[in-house]
């Protein structure tokens, strides 16, 4: 579907049309989950971003104006999901993972469930891209949405910083910044690259 296209489901669905809003979150789910996914590198969190995203769209849509294209729009408040995701697990309290509970029954050792891929999926996995994920996520929050927007999501500079509301100069600033400090962090791994 086009922006035009976009416009219209949108429209409709100012008009009460609930199968348009229905077509538009098929139409982007994937890439927003693709997109969240790339900021977090965990499943789970960024199936809880773009559900929440998707449910800021729908409360937002009804002042949705179309000065920018919906998927810019989208990035948007993804990325507002992802910070605030990121400021309140900073807020968590954090558990001794030896601690145990007590109930009724005595006391309850904690089991977690363990995050790691699969042995197939691990095996599919290059170094090269264990190393440049590291480096990424070792990036600041905001460093790492500039390069995920413009190198993997192959946004231009004018639609990341109509994205993230910031001047174009400020936008080519702070990738560059997010690049050196990307080629930093993967001088650790020199020898894979």
């Amino acid at each position: 579907m086009s922006h035009a296209e976009d416009q219209m489901l949108i429209q409709r669905i100012q008009q009460g049309d609930r199968a348009s809003l229905n077509a538009l979150v098929r139409k982007y789910e994937l890439r927003a989950y693709q997109f969240a996914f790339r900021l977090t590198r965990n499943q789970d969190d960024a199936s809880d971003i773009v559900a929440d995203a998707f449910v800021r769209v729908n409360h937002a849509l009804p002042n949705f104006k179309g000065n920018s294209a919906f998927t810019t729009w989208l990035y948007r408040i993804i990325t507002n999901v992802f910070l605030d995701h990121r400021k309140r697990d900073r807020n968590r309290m954090n558990l001794s993972l030896d601690t145990s509970s007590s109930g009724e029954d005595g006391d309850i050792e904690r089991q977690i469930e363990d995050p790691d891929d699969t042995p197939h999926e691990q095996a599919e996995k290059s170094e090269r891209e264990r190393a440049f994920e590291t480096a990424v996520s070792n990036l600041s929050e905001y460093q790492r949405v500039m390069i995920v927007m413009f190198h993997a999501e192959m946004l231009s500079y004018e639609e990341i910083a109509e994205a993230l509301d910031l001047p174009l100069g400020t936008v080519k600033s702070r990738l560059n910044r997010a690049r050196i400090n990307l080629r930093d962090e993967l001088r650790k791994y020199k020898e894979l690259f």
